[in-house]
């Protein structure tokens, strides 16, 4: 497996899923499935996913290891939201684009999560579990072993 990472970062890929959850909303929604006052409730996720991922990326930091992927880690963070998760800030990305699509509230800007998960997951961390492994070994595999890629 190829283990260079696009050189467009994964926040990138969030925006650009973001435009395209506009465009869809505003020229093909599909219908609404939320109004307001309940499509507010997007706001919260919002914030939620850009607390996770900023708090990951500082405790990356604490900890002395660079949080850009592809960047050689110091560690293996086990601590933290990397306890539940050995992705809380793609998990952040997501959260984003999820509460987005709820401030948003028709039915096509849905369609673009998926789509921007399996991208993440393909481009970004399946290459970056094999960096880990090589750079890690047995240490990332124990950690690999016993804590979830995502939440489940």
């Amino acid at each position: 497996m190829n283990t260079t990472l696009p050189r467009v970062p994964p926040p990138g890929y969030m925006l650009v899923a973001i435009i395209v959850m506009l465009l869809l909303s505003r020229y093909v929604p599909l219908g609404r499935w939320l109004d307001y006052p309940w499509r507010y409730l997007g706001i919260v996720f919002i914030v939620a996913g850009f607390a996770l991922g900023a708090g990951s990326g500082f405790y990356f930091r604490k900890l002395g290891t660079n949080p850009r992927p592809g960047a050689k880690a110091a560690l293996v963070v086990t601590t933290g939201p990397f306890r539940f998760t050995r992705n809380p800030m793609y998990i952040s990305l997501t959260t984003i684009l999820v509460g987005t699509a709820i401030l948003l509230g028709t039915y096509s800007p849905l369609f673009v999560i998926p789509v921007f998960v399996l991208l993440i997951h393909y481009q970004f961390i399946l290459r970056e579990e094999k960096l880990m492994e090589q750079w890690f070994g047995e240490a990332y595999l124990a950690y690999k072993k016993k804590t979830p890629r995502w939440l489940w």
